[in-house]
């Protein structure tokens, strides 16, 4: 989302991924501690306002573990970017189109286990199969009430910005941004879809989680025990972003699927959350922030993905999406994450 004022997919994906853990670039080679469970190694800012191929290589929305190890990026401006899985320069881009050649607003991004993309938008919202090269396979049924209104209760720009696939690869998962009309502020819903025994996604349970007040929900990320990491975050003019990194297990909460409002209403058990981090409390690395900051190491972060696992701790790789604005920064951080 272009956000101003407001698991890896299986086991293989995952061991791919170690490449990852290698040292990449960074802008500062020692890191620290943001919480007792969340440690920052190191950032990058190489992509920051470059181009490849004549095209602008920033809006990074999601990032994904690719099948060989390197890395899927996918920027909100319909563009899906190949990433050297130590060096973070691209090596590819792929247009992406809804089925009528229409650009979409790409937020989520899932290889699923044959290598073809799991794209979310949050213009209708969609989630569309892509292949390879780009071309729309498959779209998923949506539920009518997360549609965007009038269709359904969603607010604009307020939809699928999280998308992951559980270890297992049988349940994809897309989280709100937002609340939907009906429901109380601050309360977003996480959908899901159950793979058929034809590779098809149906929908299934849906869960209540409610977000830091004044916060969205940006993006999630499945581990590989079942539960999620979820970043929370927001903007206020003249302060900066707050981005709070959250274990949510949805395992015992209820299926929201057929609950109309939600309201408090008692029986109704929400996805239980604790905090890891509040990025404001890592260190700055040496970081420089081009607009004001509670920490000049923070930016718009939208997009993260498990990378690895080392020393009993997740590997965990976010970036910002920079919006094509020149007062914010492409910046990758490479985190160690205990759960």
């Amino acid at each position: 989302m272009r956000l101003r004022s407001v698991l890896a997919t299986a086991a293989a994906t995952l061991a791919a991924a170690t490449c990852l853990t290698a040292a990449g670039p960074a802008n500062a080679q020692s890191g620290g501690a943001c919480s007792p469970s969340v440690a920052i190694e190191r950032f990058s800012d190489a992509l920051d306002k470059t181009t490849y191929e004549g095209t602008f290589v920033g809006n990074f929305s999601a990032l994904a573990v690719d099948r060989d190890g390197s890395l899927a990026g996918v920027s909100d401006r319909s563009l899906l970017f190949s990433l050297d899985g130590r060096t973070l320069q691209p090596r590819g881009v792929l247009p992406l189109a809804d089925e009528s050649g229409a650009a979409l607003d790409s937020e989520g991004l899932v290889v699923d286990r044959d290598g073809t993309y799991l794209v979310s938008s949050e213009t209708e919202p969609s989630v569309r199969r892509h292949s390879r090269d780009g071309r729309v396979l498959d779209r998923l049924p949506v539920p009518d009430a997360l549609r965007v209104a009038p269709a359904g209760r969603a607010p604009v720009n307020g939809t699928f910005e999280g998308l992951t696939m559980t270890r297992d690869g049988r349940t994809l998962v897309a989280s709100m941004e937002y609340a939907l009309s009906g429901d109380s502020a601050g309360i977003v819903r996480l959908q899901t879809w159950r793979r058929t025994h034809d590779d098809r996604f149906l929908p299934a349970a849906q869960y209540a989680y409610r977000t830091d007040p004044g916060l969205g929900v940006p993006e999630i990320t499945a581990t590989p025990d079942g539960r999620l990491l979820v970043l929370e975050r927001g903007f206020t003019a003249g302060v900066g972003n707050t981005v709070r990194l959250y274990l949510a297990d949805p395992r015992r909460a209820t299926d929201t699927s057929d609950v109309e409002n939600l309201t408090g209403q008692e029986g109704v058990r929400p996805v239980r959350k604790t905090l890891l981090a509040d990025l404001a409390d890592c260190p700055d690395l040496g970081a420089t922030a081009k607009q004001p900051q509670p920490n000049p190491l923070l930016d718009n972060i939208e997009a993260m993905a498990v990378t690895g696992r080392s020393h009993g701790r997740l590997n965990v790789l976010l970036a910002s999406d920079d919006n094509q604005n020149p007062n914010q920064t492409t910046r990758f951080y490479f985190l160690r994450v205990r759960t």
